[in-house]
C-alpha cells in the first residue's frame, strides 16, 4: 500500500503543474487586468495610458507570460503564494481567514450528503418498488434537476422569511459574541442546501449499487443458510455495494467546491468561494492561482483517499 501511495503522490506533481499552467494561461488570456479592473473608463482617460503602463510594470504585469509563470512557480517552491494584486495583502493571510469558513460549510454539507444519501439509497433498494423507493427517486430527480441557487433562494424564503426559524445570511449574529450554537444556527441552512444537492446523486448510485449486489449468488446463499436479513445486508451486501459509492463520493468533491462558491454568494458566507468571485471580478491573478492550486490538491487527495478506502472496504483489492 505504501509504495502505491508514494507513486500516486509523485504522479500528482506533474498533474498539479499541468493544472497551474492551464489556469495561468487562461487567466492571463482573459480580457482585462487588475489595473483596468480597479478603474472606470473615465478615470483611465484622465490618468492616461502612461500611468496605466506604469502601474502594470509595478505589478510585474509587463513581463512576458512564461517569465511571469516561472517567477510565480519559483515563489511557490519557497512556500510563498504571493500577494494580492488588488489590496497587496499576502495570499496566505487571505486564505487563512477564509479557508476555515469554507471547510466548515463543505464538511457539514458532506456529512449531510452521506447521512441522507447512502442510507436512503440502500433502503430504497431493499424496499424496491415501495412508496419509499418511488419517493426517494422522485425527490432525487427533483433536486438534481433544480439549480442550486434556486434551492438556496427557496430555502431563504421559506425558513428565513416565512417561518423565521433560520437566519438569512452570515456566519453569526451581528453584535453578539461568537458562540458555537450561534455558528451552527447560521450554518444549518447553507449546509443543508449544499448537502441535499450532493445527496441526490448519492441516493441513485447507492440504490443501483445495492440492487446489483443483493441479487448476487453469494447473497442468495447467505439467505439460504438461514442468516437474517440484517446480517445478510450488513455483513455480505453492504461492503460490496459501497465500493462504487466511494468513487462517487470522491468525484463529488469538485462539485462540492463549485457548489460552495454559489452557496457562499447566496448566503453571504465569508469563505474561499466568495473570495474567488471577488478575485475573478478584480482580475487578481495571485488569489485565483492559489485557489485553483488548493482545489487541485484537494481533488487529488480525495482521489487518493478513495483508492485507499477501496482496500479497506474490499479485502480483494490489493495495490
Amino acid at each position: 500500500m505504501l509504495p502505491y501511495v508514494l507513486r500516486r503522490l509523485l504522479i500528482a506533481i506533474p498533474v498539479l503543474l499541468g493544472v497551474t499552467i492551464v489556469t495561468f494561461v487562461f487567466i492571463n488570456l482573459a480580457p482585462g487586468d487588475p489595473v483596468t479592473a480597479m478603474l472606470d473608463p473615465q478615470e483611465m482617460t484622465e490618468l492616461g495610458p502612461g500611468w496605466v503602463a506604469q502601474q502594470k510594470a509595478a505589478l510585474g504585469l509587463d513581463k512576458p507570460l512564461p517569465v511571469r509563470y516561472v517567477l510565480w512557480l519559483g515563489q511557490l517552491a519557497r512556500g510563498n503564494l504571493g500577494y494580492s494584486l488588488v489590496d497587496r495583502r499576502a495570499v496566505t493571510a487571505d486564505l487563512g481567514i477564509r479557508l476555515p469558513a469554507t471547510l466548515q460549510l463543505m464538511g457539514m454539507a458532506l456529512l449531510i450528503a452521506l447521512v441522507v444519501g447512502i442510507p436512503t439509497g440502500i433502503l430504497a433498494a431493499v424496499k424496491q418498488y415501495s412508496w419509499l423507493d418511488y419517493l426517494s427517486n422522485a425527490l432525487g430527480l427533483a433536486v438534481i434537476s433544480v439549480p442550486g441557487f434556486f434551492i438556496g433562494l427557496a430555502g431563504i424564503y421559506i425558513f428565513a422569511l416565512q417561518l423565521r426559524v433560520l437566519p438569512t445570511a452570515g456566519m453569526g449574529t451581528v453584535g453578539v459574541p461568537a458562540t458555537l450554537p450561534d455558528r451552527l444556527h447560521h450554518l444549518i441552512l447553507p449546509a443543508a442546501v449544499l448537502g441535499l444537492a450532493e445527496a441526490a446523486p448519492l441516493i441513485r448510485y447507492a440504490r443501483s449499487s445495492m440492487l446489483e449486489v443483493i441479487h448476487q449468488d453469494y447473497v442468495r446463499t447467505a439467505r439460504a443458510k438461514g442468516l437474517g436479513s440484517r446480517a445478510v445486508l450488513l455483513s455480505h451486501a453492504l461492503r460490496n455495494a459501497l465500493v462504487p459509492v466511494i468513487t462517487v463520493v470522491a468525484l463529488e468533491l469538485p462539485s462540492l467546491v463549485g457548489g460552495a462558491v454559489i452557496i457562499e454568494q447566496i448566503f453571504s458566507w465569508p469563505g474561499v468561494g466568495s473570495l474567488a468571485i471577488s478575485a475573478i471580478f478584480g482580475r487578481d491573478y495571485s488569489i485565483i492561482m492559489a485557489i485553483n492550486l488548493l482545489s487541485g490538491v484537494a481533488i487529488i487527495c480525495s482521489s487518493l483517499l478513495a483508492d485507499v478506502l477501496y482496500a479497506v472496504v474490499d479485502p480483494r483489492v490489493r495495490y
